[in-house]
Formats: C-alpha cells, structure tokens, sequence
C-alpha cells in the first residue's frame, strides 16, 4: 500500500467512524508509527480535509444543524453540570475558547457529544485546572446543535443554572 492509498483509507475510516479514532490505534492498524500517522493527518488537512484532533482522537466534524458560540461563567467544580446541560439539549460541544492577557485565543478542542464523552472528559481533567481558570471562570464553547429550537432551549438551560455570561 502505497502512503496516498494509506490516507485515502484513513480518511475513509474516520468518516465512517462513530467515535474519535487515535492515532496510536491508526498506527497499529496500518503498521507504522504515531507521527507517520500524525504527518498523514496532517497533509489530509493539507489538502483541504475536516479532520479534528480531539483528547480522544481524530473525528470528521458532522454536518448539518448550527454552530454557534456562547460565552459561560462558572466554577471549575460546575464544569460537568454545564457540559451535561450542552449535551442533554442535544448540542455536541466542539471546543472551549478562552482571552488570555499574553497568549490572546487558547482553544482545546472537546468534541463531547453525550454524558459518557462528559464524565470521560471529567475524568482526564481531575487534578488539573480547565482552560477557564485562566479568565476566573469566562469562556466560549462553539457547539454543533442540531436546530435554533436546541440551542434556544440550551441558552435557557445555562441561564437556570446561573452559567450564561450576560455581562
């Protein structure tokens, strides 16, 4: 198999693929290392590919719906009840976005699209600050929402729980 055939069905794969897909599991299947697969992910992109990189893998951003991006304020401890909120409307959280004074935009990619992507999320945050400790709590999270109906039921949601930024 030549490296564009190797691409092509990594491609193939993730499209298809109903979760992340890491690169150390692509590694093993085609037979080589990590980075030959981090490089093919990266002239996929190249090319001009969808592919994301998430803490779990790389996935094919879905299509459809809307994105849009809200501003939340909360407590580090709160940060499960405001992504189970996200998803329970049915919204796949992309990324989380944050000012920094020095850096300016720091985004970490997400990619949760249910409560078990959420607790596994929590789980590899413990003992670890999220990105919002930086702006004492302020930060954005482009979602992917099926509808304007979800994410307007979704903005009520956050508002209820006090974690809508209406500054």
């Amino acid at each position: 198999m030549t490296a564009q055939q190797r691409r092509e069905q990594i491609y193939t794969q993730l499209t298809t693929a109903q979760a992340p897909v890491s690169a150390a599991a692509l590694a093993r299947q085609y037979g080589v290392s990590r980075q030959i697969i981090v490089g093919d992910i990266a002239l996929l992109r190249a090319s001009g590919r969808h592919i994301t990189a998430t803490p779990r893998g790389y996935v094919i951003p879905a299509g459809g719906g809307i994105t849009v991006q809200i501003a939340c304020c909360h407590t580090a401890p709160e940060t499960r009840e405001e992504l189970y909120a996200m998803v329970d409307c049915g919204c796949t959280v992309l990324d989380v976005v944050v000012e920094h004074p020095v850096y300016g935009q720091l985004t970490g990619a997400l990619h949760l699209g249910s409560r078990l992507d959420v607790d596994e999320f929590v789980q590899r945050m413990a003992g670890n600050e999220p990105l919002s400790a930086l702006t004492e709590g302020i930060h954005l999270h482009t979602l992917s929402c099926p509808s304007q109906a979800a994410f307007d039921s979704l903005q009520k949601r956050l508002h209820q729980l006090g974690f809508l930024w209406e500054n």
